[in-house]
């Protein structure tokens, strides 16, 4: 395979990457709000947004309609934008606003997690306005999954904090969380060789695996939860999804890592500044 056709279906993986979460968030976000029974009415507006833009998304991958996919983007993007932006104003307000204190942001809605939305709206507007091929693109694409492993720590941090980190395993996702973001703050922000990038993609292979232990450590509590009612425990026991972010977040980064490789350049050559000629 060419390497303009491999950096192209790169592009459609992002692609395909969003349209991907933006359906499953209408999944977590039905159960996530079910747990107040969609108390407030604005609550509704990411389920259906998610709804909305999958299929508009769908819509845009045909091939005979390239610029109708390309402004389909766009406005989903943006859209999605502004949906994340305004359920992190709505998930604060609903505690912290009053408050301001510590334990009113621990126990406050997930104030990190309406960003998913901005995530999302950020990669589909790089897709259309980054050439896939570039350097830029791909560090904005580890810089968004970046995003993502730092909104992975703060979750973690908070949610666990809430039964005071009665199982000591519940350290793992914060400790990996913390790990995934060093490494991709160098992988974004820095010129990294090919040994590096090598070592972050084994990382970030090692936040899928932590994902897996979560996802079945959260199964388990609902399993063995305190109510006989098993639908209780699903909806409001240990968010089964959520150890699923690692995993999510850090396939983004392994995107963004395959674009940003640089074939035949050693750790060494970087540091010496070496260029290789063809």
């Amino acid at each position: 395979m060419k390497l303009s056709r491999a950096l192209r279906d790169l592009r459609l993986m992002v692609e395909l990457f969003a349209l991907g979460n933006l359906a499953f968030l209408a999944l977590d976000i039905y159960l996530a709000h079910s747990v107040n029974a969609f108390r407030h009415v604005a609550e509704w507006v990411p389920f259906v947004f998610s709804l909305a833009a999958s299929v508009a998304l769908v819509a845009g991958l045909v091939p005979l309609r390239p610029r109708v996919g390309h402004l389909i983007g766009l406005v989903v993007g943006w859209a999605a934008v502004l949906v994340g932006v305004a359920g992190l104003v709505f998930h604060l307000n609903s505690r912290f606003f009053e408050a301001q204190t510590l334990q009113s942001l621990v126990y406050t809605a997930p104030f990190l997690a309406p960003l998913s939305y901005t995530g999302i709206g950020l990669l589909l507007i790089l897709n259309r306005t980054t050439d896939s091929s570039s350097e830029e693109w791909a560090r904005w694409v580890l810089v968004l999954a970046l995003g993502g492993f730092v909104g992975n720590f703060g979750l973690s941090l908070a949610d666990h904090a809430q039964n005071g980190f009665f199982d000591r395993r519940e350290w793992l996702a914060v400790i990996f969380a913390a790990i995934g973001v060093g490494f991709l703050v160098t992988a974004a922000f820095l010129q990294p060789c090919r040994r590096f990038i090598q070592w972050c993609a084994g990382v970030m292979l090692a936040e899928m695996v932590i994902a897996m232990i979560g996802f079945v450590l959260h199964a388990a509590a609902i399993l063995h939860g305190p109510s006989a009612n098993m639908v209780d425990n699903f909806v409001f026991g240990a968010p089964i999804f959520a150890p699923l972010l690692f995993a999510n977040h850090a396939l983004l980064a392994l995107i963004g890592l395959w674009a940003l490789s640089r074939p035949g350049k050693t750790c060494q050559e970087e540091f010496l500044g070496v260029q290789k000629t063809s």
